[in-house]
Order: C-alpha cells, then sequence, then structure tokens
C-alpha cells in the first residue's frame, strides 16, 4: 500500500497539473508539489472551497482526460451553479471498498436485507451505500427517495433488516408508522445508517424508539467522494475514519490556523487517492473535532466527533452565535414536542430575529400556552437569547424524503 506522505505528494502534483485555478493559488503561495517533504508541509498549501469548484463548472474540478470519466455526480445547486464531481474507474472501485469497510463496521452483514431510501440520480449518496453494500454480498432494496406508502410496505413485505436515508426522513418514516397503527415489533429492522445533515442525540433516541433500531451516523459529502469519509460502530464513541484516504485537520474557520487534536473547529479534508477530482485541503464548512481513541469495538485510530452544525448554518442573533442542532436537542428534550420543525430568520427594528417553529407530537391534549411558556423559558436560558416560539399541530410543516429543509427567511 502507498504510504500517506507519497500519496499527498502525489494527490498535489494531480491537482496542480489538472487544476489550473489550483496552480495559481499555489504558485501565488510560491509552493510546488516537490516542496511537500513530510505530512507536516501540507499546511503550506492552499485551500480550496465550493466556491472554487462552482467557478470551476463543469470540467474544471476533472484532473484528468475526459475519455478517463466514467460517471459525474453534482451537488444541487440550490445555492448556485452546482459542483461536479468526476470518477474514474479506479475512483468508483475505491469508492465500494470504502464504503464496505463503513458498513462492516456499523455492523451490516452479508445476510442483511438493506434497504437504501436515498434519491437515486445525481446525489452521490444512494450509489455509496449502494456500492459498498453488493461488496459485502447482502441484498440491496434500490428504493430510492420518497413513496412513503412504498417504503413501508417493502419493508414489511421483503423483511428488510437494515436501512439508510436522511435522520429527518426516517423520523418522518416512524411517524407514518405510528400513524398507521405498525409497532416497530412488526418489522424485521435493526440497522440504520443515517447522514445528510447534523441531527442531535435527542432525534436519535426518537428515530431509534419509532423504528425500533440502532441509529448510526455516516458522514461524507460529494466534493469528497460521497458517504464514507466517517462511520459510527455500534458503541457510538465516534466516528472512524480511513487514514489511507484522507488526511484530516481542524482549523479555526476564523484565522485559518490549525487547531490540535482535540480542538473543535472546521474540518478540512484532503484526498489521498483519488484521481479524477483530488481534493486538497478542502474546506467542509463542518464543525466538529478530531482524536486517536480505542475503540471499544476493537479498532484504534483516527475518529471524529458527530458534526456540531456547520459555519454557514451558524446564526448570529443579537451577538450570540446559534446552531439549528442546540435548538433541535432543546426541542427533543421535551416529550410533548416532535422534531419537526423550522428555523425562521428575520428582522425586526433592523435588529435580526429567529422565529422557532415546531410541531406538537401525535396525542398531545394538554394546554399549549403552558407548554408555549416552559420551551420558551428553555431556549432562552440555554442559548442566551430569546427568540420567538410557535407550536403547531402535527402534521403542519412539510416533510422531505431529502435533506430537511431547517432554515427559512421570512
Amino acid at each position: 500500500m502507498m504510504d500517506r506522505l507519497q500519496a499527498l505528494r502525489e494527490s498535489v502534483k494531480r491537482a496542480y497539473e489538472g487544476y489550473s485555478w489550483y496552480r495559481e493559488k499555489m504558485d501565488e503561495a510560491g509552493i510546488s508539489p516537490e516542496d511537500i517533504r513530510s505530512l507536516e508541509d501540507i499546511k503550506y498549501l492552499p485551500f480550496m472551497t465550493k466556491d472554487d469548484l462552482r467557478k470551476g463548472y463543469p470540467w474544471g474540478v476533472t484532473a484528468v482526460d475526459l475519455v478517463d470519466v466514467v460517471r459525474i455526480h453534482c451537488s444541487s445547486g440550490t445555492t448556485g451553479k452546482p459542483t461536479v464531481v468526476s470518477y474514474t474507474k479506479g475512483d468508483i472501485e475505491k469508492w465500494a471498498e470504502l464504503m464496505a469497510w463503513c458498513l462492516k463496521i456499523a455492523g451490516l452483514r452479508k445476510d442483511d436485507i438493506f434497504q437504501i431510501s436515498y434519491n437515486y440520480g445525481l446525489f452521490t449518496g444512494s450509489f455509496g451505500y449502494h456500492y459498498g453494500a453488493e461488496k459485502i454480498g447482502c441484498c440491496v432494496i434500490p428504493a430510492s427517495g420518497g413513496y412513503t406508502e412504498r417504503q413501508i410496505e417493502l419493508m414489511l413485505d421483503l423483511g428488510t433488516t437494515a436501512i439508510t436515508s436522511t435522520p429527518s426522513y426516517a423520523l418522518y418514516l416512524a411517524e407514518v408508522l405510528a400513524e398507521k397503527g405498525i409497532s416497530p415489533d412488526q418489522l424485521s429492522l435493526r440497522l440504520g445508517i443515517f447522514g445528510g445533515e447534523p441531527w442531535s442525540e435527542e432525534m436519535r433516541a426518537q428515530i431509534e424508539k419509532g423504528l425500533g433500531i440502532i441509529a448510526l451516523d455516516c458522514y461524507g459529502l460529494s466534493e469528497i467522494w460521497g458517504p464514507g469519509v466517517g462511520i459510527e460502530c455500534p458503541y457510538k464513541e465516534g466516528l472512524h475514519i480511513r487514514e489511507d484516504y484522507f488526511i484530516m485537520e481542524i482549523i479555526d474557520p476564523e484565522t485559518l490556523k490549525p487547531l490540535a487534536l482535540g480542538e473543535e473547529g472546521e474540518l478540512v479534508i484532503t484526498t489521498l487517492n483519488r484521481e479524477a477530482t483530488p481534493m486538497i485541503r478542502y474546506r467542509t464548512r463542518d464543525i466538529t473535532r478530531l482524536f486517536y481513541s480505542d475503540c471499544s469495538c476493537g479498532l484504534s485510530g483516527l475518529k471524529m466527533d458527530r458534526v456540531k452544525g456547520r459555519t454557514d448554518d451558524m446564526l448570529i442573533i443579537r451577538g450570540v452565535n446559534v446552531f439549528p442542532k442546540q435548538i433541535e436537542a432543546i426541542l427533543g428534550s421535551f416529550r410533548e414536542l416532535s422534531l419537526n420543525y423550522q428555523l425562521v430568520v428575520g428582522e425586526r427594528k433592523h435588529l435580526k430575529r429567529l422565529e422557532v417553529r415546531c410541531e406538537l407530537s401525535n396525542g398531545f391534549n394538554g394546554d399549549v400556552d403552558e407548554l408555549t411558556q416552559r420551551v420558551s423559558k428553555t431556549l432562552k436560558d440555554k442559548l442566551g437569547v430569546t427568540v420567538d416560539l410557535t407550536i403547531l399541530p402535527p402534521g403542519s410543516l412539510e416533510r422531505s424524503p431529502g435533506k430537511a429543509k431547517r432554515l427559512v427567511n421570512s
């Protein structure tokens, strides 16, 4: 196996020669691929950002001849031009191997029936899980996203034992099952692997109870292959990382200076063996920390915490930093509320204000005004700032088969 330093030097050389925009960045910084003589030298390399990838649309982030590209995936493009990520045959094979490793750590077995409830298409998620599960040898149900009635029918009729989707969609599946009077005991489900959006321990608990499973976190992003960057094992002591695939750093998002292991900041990732779209010091915007540990599952090595939030999702409300995941954790501490919620950002008298809209749990028949007062007080005490709270009847907010839209502007 190629050592990490050699893999880093080759990745940097591939990016330098394949991306004209990154070559300009390196030339401006006065560094060349030959200057990388140790892993520590990575700190001298320029960062890559999503804006760089968008500016290179469509083929500016492809470092091989197009004849060698066998697949592309794209981001949604909801905030601008989509980012196009290319794959060679070798990239697809390495991705399958990486995902198989991740799924085995999560506990997926050859005798499992694995239902993939992510959308198939330009989104990377479904394909990564599909390749990894087939490499393990288990039976794959490519259910795709949405069609909730059909999802439940497949689970019941085919005996689905493991499922993957966004956590917000898993919560919705549990909600629909309860409405139909279907108990988790009537399902064969035992394992759920969820990702695509930050989710709290409180949401994990609701999913586990509603579906009768162990719910684990899988981290990834389209620019870095897709899912498979990190995965929890059933002991839930952090997400395991393949260090022969990635170099991970944590930086201060303001100063861009590297932080020590154990410190919380923005995650930066460098791919080590990606051919078509090598990523060098890619700023993920995700807030987490890295640490080494001996896991109860028997594996030792680098881990990351579950993502706390994104720097571009962080709200500054009258000088106080607020992450959506913090609000989700507070709402989840009230059994009277579901975790279907929305955050509405607006202004009042030139000051930014935040309205939290959330739904009641099914079957609630108490005093909504009294509940509103209690939740409002807890939000203020825990966040350090007053927010507006609107508690809605069950089913009021739109559901999505993909990532939940938590933040909206008024």
